[in-house]
């Protein structure tokens, strides 16, 4: 009997080991980051162009959030909210008050396991409608940013109260994931002091490495323009066209662009085919400069923003300028386009902001579908925006 009972218990033990291995504490999170940050008003009007202006969606790469309010807007006692990671904590304290009239804000993420902080900035930009009917880009103002295990250029535009911006965008944080290693100028894109006057843009398709082939993409066509990058969104597969953010709200018509450009094509055309990479000798690459005005918003009032897999087609689109083709020269080459308008502009949305717009710049035309000549380079300078101003 005594026997019996020992077996049993013994038995009882091994049955319930697997089930206390269920009950272990889970691992506590590592990750401190702020996904939203948003402002409840009774009424948004007094403060935002729009409703939707209210809620800032952070992406995974930036520490600085930025709410784009109306001049007349009080911000000496606002109260932010923010959406963060699990079990991290914020410092100050969600939704506390607090006069960004006096300057910025800073807020210090701390993960559940204490291990990891990260800060971010937050800003307020009182919106100044722009009054000039030419707007300048003259890709001046850029830097080399430290972006572990990577550095790359970025480049910032002058706003209308003189102070620098982050609108222009490229490529470059999702080309650090393929070959991080590389030197700033080795990066699809990059600055040179060889431009029609001072420094230019130049925008490289570049060879992605080892791994580009492997997972379908086996080139990185320099790209630049207004609008942002999700890193995150460039680790998979199913959202890679969901990378490029196109688009700044802009309150003006615009209604032709100009600028100067020279552009080589690359030796062999490659692109994928049924799974498989494959060179097309018949092919000689091109690049693309294109502008695209769009409703940023639906009919619902939902917020609206193109990717790489609408810009050109979507239904919100109001007017397009579009280079023909941008021909093989070693020189200098000026470039006018008009833009084709599909409707009219209302003027009340107009001012409200309800309109975007995105400029961009790609060394391979078909680049989003990693489709291009390694080594197509087209460099860029001195690009003028032209806009209608309404007259009262």
């Amino acid at each position: 009997m005594k026997k019996i009972k020992i077996a049993f218990a013994a038995a009882l033990i091994v049955m319930t080991l697997p089930l206390t291995s269920c009950f272990k504490d889970e691992p506590l999170n590592a990750e401190a980051d702020i996904e939203k940050a948003y402002i409840h008003l009774d009424d948004p009007s007094t403060m935002f162009f729009n409703v939707t202006d209210t809620l800032v969606n952070v992406l995974s790469a930036e520490d600085e959030i930025i709410f784009h309010v109306r001049q007349s807007a009080d911000i000496s006692n606002v109260a932010l909210n923010f959406e963060i990671t699990d079990g991290a904590t914020i410092s100050p304290a969600n939704g506390s008050h607090h006069d960004f009239e006096s300057g910025d804000v800073t807020y210090t993420v701390t993960s559940q396991d204490g291990k990891c902080q990260r800060h971010y900035k937050v800003h307020f930009n009182r919106v100044t409608r722009t009054v000039t009917e030419e707007l300048k880009f003259d890709f001046e103002h850029f830097e080399i940013i430290k972006d572990p295990p990577g550095q790359y250029y970025i480049w910032h535009n002058t706003l209308a109260d003189g102070s620098l911006g982050n609108d222009w965008t490229s490529g470059n944080g999702g080309f650090k994931l393929s070959l991080s290693q590389s030197k700033p100028d080795e990066y699809p894109t990059y600055s040179s002091p060889n431009g029609l006057d001072g420094a230019c843009v130049v925008l490289v398709t570049r060879d992605t490495g080892p791994l580009g082939p492997i997972v379908g993409k086996p080139i990185a066509a320099g790209n630049m323009f207004l609008g942002k990058f999700d890193t995150q969104k460039a680790m998979n597969v199913a959202t890679i066209l969901q990378t490029t953010r196109f688009g700044i709200p802009f309150d003006l018509k615009p209604v032709r662009m100009t600028g100067y450009y020279k552009y080589h094509p690359g030796a062999l055309f490659i692109e994928k085919q049924g799974g498989k990479i494959v060179e097309r000798p018949d092919r000689v690459d091109v690049g693309d400069i294109y502008a695209v005005f769009y409703r940023n918003h639906d009919s619902n009032g939902n917020s609206i923003v193109l990717f790489g897999d609408n810009v050109l087609s979507s239904d919100q689109i109001v007017a397009i300028a579009r280079i023909e083709k941008t021909e093989t020269t070693n020189e200098w080459t000026a470039f006018d386009l008009a833009f084709e308008y599909k409707e009219e502009v209302d003027q009340k949305l107009l001012e409200e902001r309800g309109y975007s717009l995105t400029i961009v710049f790609s060394s391979s035309i078909d680049g989003a579908s990693f489709a291009g000549a390694i080594g197509s380079e087209l460099m860029i300078d001195k690009v003028r925006l032209y806009t209608e101003i309404e007259e009262d």
